[in-house]
């Protein structure tokens, strides 16, 4: 399956905005996240590698969220320090926009470059707008 930066985006939003509870992890499953368009397959593989680069703590269930009748999550905790920074960098949709035709351009990229990629711009438009 290929990795879908896009589905990686809105995945990264629809966990930010997740309300933890006091316990200090909740379970999500493919209707807490589904994004449309996208198979429960889909989302499934793209939160393990969002655990794998590191933009989420999660842990105590398995990923598993697709099968005949097997309805299980993963115990979510938090985003990451550096899931943070992801979701800053691409929250704006002209940003991610911009960012994902230079990557276009660029003809090819990894999640740092698309970080820095969109830092970079919206570094140039903080520059712009202080006169700098």
């Amino acid at each position: 399956m290929k990795r879908d930066m896009d589905l990686v985006r809105e995945l990264m939003l629809k966990l930010e905005a997740l309300p933890l509870p006091s316990s200090g992890f909740t379970v999500i499953d493919a209707s807490t996240v589904m994004v449309e368009g996208y198979t429960a397959e889909q989302i499934d593989y793209h939160l393990s590698l969002l655990q794998e680069a590191r933009f989420i703590h999660a842990g105590g269930l398995d990923f598993g969220m697709s099968g005949p009748g097997f309805n299980c999550g993963v115990g979510f905790r938090n985003l990451t320090w550096a899931g943070h920074d992801f979701v800053d960098a691409v929250r704006s949709p002209d940003v991610w926009s911009r960012t994902k035709q230079a990557a276009s351009a660029a003809g090819g990229f990894t999640v740092e470059l698309l970080v820095f990629a969109a830092k970079t711009y919206v570094e140039s438009r903080i520059k712009g707008l202080l006169g700098g």
